[in-house]
């Protein structure tokens, strides 16, 4: 009877044995890191200008005659836009040119009065200081000519000032008077602004910077390259932009720095004050790409399950250098070619058994970017 027991015992722990290497070496997916070129894309949101945008202000006092244009409408360099009531600037100007011609016409008197005071004094009938006063009425004449003509150019530059044109090709904007108000000079009449291409400014952090300029360094040269405009609606701008300019330095505050991509707008959809996201690409070379199943995050640290050559798994942390769509770049902390359990982390533990089933991560990458794909980011 005891032996019998004891052979009983023996072979429960036999199939207790069995039954632990069967649940530990279960079948679970794993997956081979490789390196890839990826091309990460980041978005920035953007505020949208006209490459030109000015205030139309007056330029002198007077009553709203006449307005040529209406809100919205499309105008050309030197098209007229509004006008002032001139006949005050009209009447300033005849002044002008009176006080200019009798100024002149004193001059000439003036000029005959000093040839006849020479003649004069070559005979010796006059002393040559008589000659002296005359020359100098004669200068100050002079002086007074200029001093008119130049009452007589500020007459003309007012009156020109109460006929309003337009500075460039543009849209008017908002056009807050009506014909009749009485404006002062400096009064706000409309906006022009030239939206037949738009600027978008966009600040970038120090490290995408870095990425951005390392990508586009090709010959020793920084090769601007295209970006994207997601526009409010969510749908993507039809013209790509190209980034024109950077400033010369981060900002101390937020560590970041401006960039600016200018975009063509024939259909002048742009408007000037537009939002949107700019999409910046920039490629990584030889990036260790990691699926984000095989990831597991514990506290502020994160980790994965490594396979070696006797199926034997070991948990082993990692440092993300970013994401994109469902996978990580691995900063540090993993290397090319080895294995690590891509999905079923669940119930594995360091120095489990298990029965690896292989999948492509190469085919896990593709089919994670290819069009039309609901996962596709």
């Amino acid at each position: 009877m005891i032996l019998l027991m004891a052979g009983f015992s023996f072979s429960a722990c036999d199939d207790t044995e069995n039954n632990k290497e069967a649940e530990t070496a279960r079948k679970v997916p794993v997956t081979e890191l490789i390196e890839k070129d990826v091309v990460m894309h980041h978005e920035y949101v953007t505020d949208i200008q006209a490459v030109q945008n000015v205030e139309i202000r007056a330029r002198v006092d007077g009553y709203l005659d006449h307005i040529y244009v209406d809100e919205g409408q499309e105008v050309r360099k030197g098209q007229l836009l509004f006008k002032i009531n001139d006949d005050e600037y009209k009447a300033q100007l005849a002044k002008a040119r009176a006080i200019l011609e009798t100024e002149i016409a004193e001059a000439k008197a003036l000029g005959f009065e000093v040839d006849r005071t020479k003649v004069l004094v070559e005979k010796s009938v006059i002393s040559e200081s008589e000659l002296d006063v005359a020359e100098a009425r004669l200068k100050a004449a002079k002086a007074k000519i200029d001093e008119a003509r130049s009452v007589y150019t500020n007459a003309q530059l007012k009156l020109s000032y109460t006929s309003i044109k337009a500075p460039y090709n543009g849209v008017i904007s908002r056009i807050p008077l009506k014909t009749g108000s009485l404006i002062a000079e400096g009064t706000l009449l409309t906006t022009v602004s030239d939206i037949s291409s738009m600027y978008a400014y966009f600040e970038v952090s120090e490290k995408e910077y870095l990425e951005y300029a390392k990508s586009k360094r090709k010959d020793g040269k920084l090769n601007h390259d295209f970006v994207e405009l997601i526009l409010a609606d969510g749908s993507k701008y039809t013209s790509k932009g190209k980034v024109q300019t950077m400033e010369g330095e981060f900002a101390a505050g937020t560590g970041s720095m401006a960039f600016r991509a200018q975009f063509p707008n024939p259909e002048k959809i742009l408007k000037h004050g537009s939002t949107g996201r700019i999409r910046l690409t920039n490629t990584i070379k030889d990036a260790l790409i990691l699926p984000q199943k095989a990831a597991i995050a514990i506290q502020d640290k994160n980790f994965v399950y490594v396979v070696n050559e006797k199926n034997e798994v070991s948990m082993k942390s990692f440092v993300p250098k970013s994401r994109i769509s469902y996978f990580f770049l691995v900063e540090e902390g993993l290397d090319k070619g080895e294995t690590v359990v891509y999905e079923g982390l669940q119930g594995i533990k360091d120095g489990s058994m298990v029965d690896p089933m292989p999948v492509s991560l190469d085919s896990l990458f593709q089919v994670s970017f290819k069009p039309g794909n609901p996962n596709r980011k």
